[in-house]
């Protein structure tokens, strides 16, 4: 949105038959199909619910949707890849029908899930590992023709904040960025969104550092998404709970926008996309004075 990253108002990307246009920032809404989400809000398990939802969400401004069927919160534990299959597959296949112009992701990081979803329907992939759980991802992907959303990791989800990521985030994120962009490029991966991966392994003061110097991860002139959505990182300022940091998201939000992001992986989509539009506005303004 801000002078930075305007070389995305031309940048279209191909999603197995609709397009995801970044002429503006745009809106992910989070639909997860578990019972362990760190929001309780957005845990939904049930295919009408999970319409509704969805729903809801494009009638607010959502440009994509995630859904996700295993948790990744810090200390979550792992499921077999027959569950997490069982949770996606009926609700893909009812939103895809429902919704045959929406855009949705894939929130896992194993290929053969990826694969199986993306032959359904799904337009993207979503990897929180940045293909170091699953060697087969970045080929897989290279296979479907669809773009790949590549997220920082450090550690893994049940003891990433054992040990956070301390200092020099910044330098770490970029630096990982450029080699898994270069090998995917080297696969014929173009299509790539880079996700610093806020609240992943990282101590507080290193997402904070992230979200400052955002820009500055930004490798081969490729979109930017935040995912900040009542995470911890700003909870733990405030000292609340989830429940009360939609104040404390939007606010968040609002930097992410400033600082180039060019998209919002959230959970409040109608307040996510206001955001969206009033910092456009503002930005325009400023730069029309």
């Amino acid at each position: 949105m801000s002078s930075k990253n305007t070389s995305f108002r031309e940048r279209k990307f191909h999603c197995n038959g609709l397009v995801l246009d970044f002429s503006s920032p745009l809106v992910m809404g989070i639909v997860n199909l578990t019972p362990d989400s760190f929001y309780a809000d957005s845990r939904l398990q049930h295919e009408k619910a999970v319409i509704k939802r969805v729903e809801e969400m494009l009638e607010d401004g959502a440009g994509l949707i995630d859904l996700g069927a295993l948790s990744t919160r810090p200390g979550a534990k792992d499921i077999s890849i027959e569950e997490e299959r069982n949770r996606l597959r009926g609700p893909l296949k009812q939103l895809l029908r429902v919704f045959p112009q929406a855009i949705f992701s894939i929130d896992t990081y194993r290929s053969e899930v990826a694969r199986e979803c993306v032959e359904a329907g799904a337009h993207l992939v979503n990897d929180i590992s940045g293909g170091q759980f699953d060697e087969k991802m970045f080929e897989t992907v290279a296979g479907l023709k669809v773009p790949y959303i590549l997220m920082h990791l450090h550690g893994r989800p049940e003891s990433m904040q054992n040990n956070p990521l301390k200092k020099g985030a910044v330098g770490i994120v970029r630096n990982y960025f450029a080699g898994k962009v270069a090998q995917l490029r080297a696969l014929g991966v173009e299509d790539i969104i880079l996700d610093p991966g806020f609240g992943f392994g990282k101590s507080l003061e290193s997402n904070y550092a992230l979200l400052k110097e955002l820009e500055s991860v930004r490798v081969g002139g490729l979109p930017l998404l935040a995912g900040l959505s009542r995470k911890s990182m700003l909870n733990r300022v405030l000292d609340i709970g989830p429940e009360e940091a939609l104040n404390g998201t939007t606010v968040l939000h609002t930097i992410a926008l400033l600082k180039g992001a060019n998209i919002l992986r959230v959970h409040d989509v109608k307040e996510a996309v206001e955001a969206v539009k009033l910092t456009g506005y503002f930005i325009n303004a400023a730069d029309s004075a």
